[in-house]
């Protein structure tokens, strides 16, 4: 297993998280979670507090393009 950093700075409710893969942030208490990896993406999660157990749903961004079809001309045209 390589090395791995996370250093966290918790203000109330928001937590900002440093890592070696970038930086993410969430809400929330102990408990429950909703937020934003360091790629973009948004979660929320729910643990019991104390014993590891942890849940986490990554949210699907909602802001892909659909691609467009292109029209092609019908063949003998």
């Amino acid at each position: 297993m390589g090395w791995s950093f996370r250093r966290s700075i918790t203000l109330g409710p928001f937590r900002i998280n440093f890592s070696k893969s970038g930086i993410s942030y969430s809400f929330g208490m102990a408990g429950f979670r909703t937020g934003v990896n360091s790629q973009g993406r948004r979660y929320s999660s729910m643990s019991v507090p104390g014993t590891g157990l942890r849940y986490s749903k990554t949210h699907s961004s909602g802001s892909k393009k659909k691609k467009q079809s292109v029209d092609q001309p019908a063949e003998g045209e």
